[in-house]
């Protein structure tokens, strides 16, 4: 597929699986209420004493629970969401809470692995090399590790194996198999895509905080299934 096809395919995808795309909207929005409505039970702790205090506290922890694990259940669905791009399957996945969750948390092993080893390398440059030098060598390595990530995520929804996702010489070379300017220019015009959107959203719910809210989860939601969409696309020729 050509990145045109894959824009149009991506931008499209998220109304083909409408009860998907509902429900997390739906959790999205929660977790956006919940997580504001923590901020404030936690900054109130810091106002109040004794069995108000403890209420607060308690309030801000079981929101702050909420808040993680619907943010799990969507980043894991969006893995999902990557795989069925992959086989170019128009129909959304199946909702499996275990299985999803178990994605999120390997994708956090996978994020952390992927930006450490630019880190720690940049770091052990610095020793010997100068700022100016130094800065150029990040920049390029943090763009390959960023690109070898999103080709890791293809690998580990392809697989199920963290082993695969996690083999970064193989997820680096896969930059190549797909097209380094294919990529590149997908990753772009997703992003202008995406930062048109937020803006016309932001200047809608700058009107009133809980359409704000409620904008921020539908417009979130929808990113992540257009985003992941489009990178299983990107993949589903290697």
């Amino acid at each position: 597929m050509n990145v045109g096809e894959i824009i149009g395919d991506a931008l499209a995808y998220p109304f083909h699986n409408i009860k998907a795309l509902g429900l997390f909207i739906i959790l999205a929005i929660i977790a956006a209420i919940i997580g504001g409505t923590t901020v404030i039970s936690l900054l109130g702790v810091s106002a109040t004493n004794g069995v108000s205090s403890f209420a607060l506290g308690g309030v801000g922890i079981i929101g702050i629970l909420v808040f993680i694990i619907v943010m799990f259940l969507i980043e894991g669905y969006a893995l999902d969401i990557v795989k069925f791009g992959i086989e170019r399957r128009n129909d959304g996945p199946g909702i499996d809470i275990g299985r999803q969750v178990s994605n999120a948390i390997k994708l956090i092993v996978v994020d952390i692995a992927y930006y450490v080893v630019p880190a720690i390398i940049v770091f052990i440059l610095g020793i010997f090399l100068r700022n100016w030098i130094l800065s150029i060598i990040s920049i390029i390595l943090f763009i390959i590790f960023a690109l070898a990530n999103f080709m890791s995520r293809c690998r580990l929804a392809k697989t199920d194996s963290l082993g695969n996702a996690l083999s970064m010489g193989e997820a680096i070379g896969d930059i190549s198999r797909v097209g380094l300017g294919k990529l590149i220019a997908t990753v772009i015009l997703v992003v202008i895509i995406a930062v048109i959107i937020v803006f016309v959203v932001r200047l809608v719910g700058s009107m009133n905080d809980i359409l704000s809210d409620i904008l921020l989860g539908i417009t979130s939601v929808y990113l992540i299934f257009f985003w992941h969409r489009a990178i299983g696309l990107l993949y589903s020729d290697v």
